[in-house]
């Protein structure tokens, strides 16, 4: 008898160990999803709005994007992030969700900058880096949250140094 409660039990944590164990990894599939998908919104929001930039005349940045017709895309894309918004905030941790919040608020003074204008250069590429140094602090923490080992990518240059580098 204390043989058999003995296999019960050892037999009844393995199963409690194993359902957690695949519970926590469709959690983490549920939240790697998620940090992608809210990612790919803003950075299409973030996209139009460098396209009306370069309407505007910024030469960081090329197919350039009527004021009018961009703003418009531009109110579709906050749409799409916002319903993106509400998955971030339901499966993810604390600090992954401040990140997302700090990027989205840079991206939203990107927006305001194009909407109050007139923007001049040093602005525009201030703003820009602040949002890619925002979107950078976004993934090592969505990183983390996930338990991927490992650095991130370097963060990338904003404005891009092409034309210097291919002229030097």
């Amino acid at each position: 008898m204390i043989g058999s409660l003995g296999s019960y039990m050892t037999q009844s944590l393995t199963e409690r160990r194993k359902w957690k164990r695949q519970r926590d990894e469709r959690w983490d599939e549920k939240r790697f999803e998620t940090y992608g998908r809210y990612a790919n919104a803003l950075k299409a929001q973030l996209r139009i709005a460098q396209r009306i930039g370069a309407g505007l005349g910024f030469s960081d940045v090329v197919d350039p994007l009527g004021r009018d017709e961009g703003l418009s895309l531009l109110a579709e894309a906050e749409s799409n992030r916002a319903t993106e918004w509400e998955s971030v905030l339901l499966v993810g941790d604390a600090a992954t969700i401040a990140a997302a919040r700090s990027w989205h608020e840079m991206v939203w003074t990107i927006e305001l900058l194009i909407r109050e204008g007139p923007v001049d250069a040093a602005m525009w590429t201030k703003a820009h880096r602040l949002a890619s140094a925002a979107r950078d602090a976004f993934y090592v923490s969505a990183r983390g949250d996930l338990g991927i080992n490992g650095s991130p990518p370097p963060p990338g240059q904003w404005p891009r140094q092409w034309r210097a580098e291919l002229s030097g």
